[in-house]
């Protein structure tokens, strides 16, 4: 059966309620006929033209407040990806037909980013229902309570909107304190003797750059082996990456003092069970033996890391995987596997977010991931990185960290 080919052009015109599209810079893009109509404008008054061009405030008011609150919800909704309900917003429209008229009116605005493949926010869906009726309805049946009606609503709106402005800025400030402790605490890549490394981040969209991934890669004190590892917490923002922070070091540490991964992936579980917000955390850590050719591996409930031969086949190291960190309710040993490697391999660690998506089974993003590194003939570390991201991130950009490296053996 043939899917039928659908105009997005006619169902944005046929859309019953109100709504515009703005570029970020908050230009007129497209209105609909009944946002048209609402607002008492023509298409050639609004397309092409400054939001707040085409609806100032009112400057008779000096208590005006719509254009400020409405701007401050469109720039958030640019800064974060994520949509943004306002409170109940007076804001007064001049009559097109008299200038210099202002019309008393009520709007209720929902603003949601359209994003780009990449996962920028490439227009803004500006969606307005008009109460102006419903308030003058109910202060007809009210009497002389109307013009106090009014006043009540308005100031409702006005403290639900403060409410949300220090909302925001209470987030703002704990975005920017997990910033800071993430550069903190993820390592700056370097490098690994005379071998070549490449790391990526990437936060998920609307994630605010705060992540719960984490990587470290080190040559150990034996001066023949480097260590290279990856680790998932559950969660975003400042609990996530001070979780993120604590698990990193642990592990870096026991690293550099065990016989091998499974060891420090033990001291690592014991750990986890005393830090909250570490149940479900996953880690896998490999240890690169320079002289023998070898990486030795162990996993706690991470996906596996991907050895790409210098012939373009795609192995995964999955022979040595145990639940998340913490998880069984008695110590035991955890498991460990070894294999050899040639000259010209990539060896590459990944957290989910690179290969899993919702509603698809976790094998279908490894083969995807296998078809990448199996494409490009490449093992520099910084080319392979790029094109990994450029392969596996989706259009409509990551719903999940992701952590990236790249090492060329």
């Amino acid at each position: 059966m043939n899917r039928p080919v659908i105009d997005y052009q006619a169902v944005f015109q046929a859309l019953p309620g109100p709504v515009a599209l703005l570029t970020p810079e908050l230009v007129y893009a497209d209105a609909n006929a009944e946002f048209l109509s609402m607002s008492g404008r023509t298409r050639g008054q609004v397309v092409g033209r400054y939001l707040f061009d085409v609806f100032p405030d009112n400057p008779n008011d000096r208590g005006a407040t719509g254009m400020r609150n409405l701007y401050a919800s469109l720039r958030r909704v640019v800064d974060t990806g994520e949509r943004d309900s306002m409170a109940l917003q007076r804001y007064d429209v001049e009559d097109p037909e008299r200038l210099g008229v202002w019309q008393e009116r009520y709007w209720s605005p929902v603003n949601v980013p359209v994003l780009a493949p990449d996962g920028s926010v490439a227009l803004l869906l500006h969606r307005v229902e008009e109460v102006t009726e419903l308030i003058r309805a109910r202060g007809a049946r009210g009497g002389e309570r109307a013009p106090v009606l009014e006043t009540e609503l308005y100031t409702r709106a006005r403290e639900l909107q403060e409410v949300n402005e220090r909302l925001r800025q209470a987030h703002a400030r704990e975005r920017e304190v997990a910033l800071h402790l993430q550069r903190a605490m993820l390592p700056a890549p370097r490098p690994l003797g005379h071998h070549r490394a490449a790391v990526r981040y990437r936060p998920a969209v609307g994630a605010l750059n705060v992540c719960g991934d984490w990587y470290d890669l080190a040559d150990l004190p034996d001066g023949n082996r480097t260590v290279v590892a990856v680790g998932d917490v559950v969660g975003h923002g400042l609990r996530a990456a001070g979780v993120m922070g604590q698990l990193r070091s642990a592990l870096s540490a026991a690293s550099r003092v065990a016989d091998g991964p499974a060891q420090a992936l033990e001291v690592l579980g014991l750990y986890a069970r005393s830090v909250d917000g570490a149940e479900s955390a996953t880690a896998v850590s490999v240890f690169i033996d320079w002289t023998g050719r070898t990486l030795t591996y162990s996993s706690a409930g991470h996906p596996p890391p991907a050895l790409r031969h210098p012939d373009g086949t795609v192995t995964f190291l999955d022979q040595a995987t145990d639940p998340p960190l913490g998880a069984r309710p008695e110590h035991v040993p955890g498991p460990q596997a070894q294999t050899a490697f040639a000259d010209g391999s990539a060896l590459v660690l990944y957290t989910d977010g690179l290969i899993e998506r919702r509603r698809e089974d976790i094998d279908t993003g490894l083969l995807r991931l296998a078809d990448s590194l199996a494409r490009h003939g490449t093992t520099d570390p910084d080319t392979l990185g790029d094109a990994l991201l450029t392969d596996l991130i989706p259009p409509s950009g990551l719903t999940d960290d992701t952590a990236l490296i790249v090492v060329r053996l």
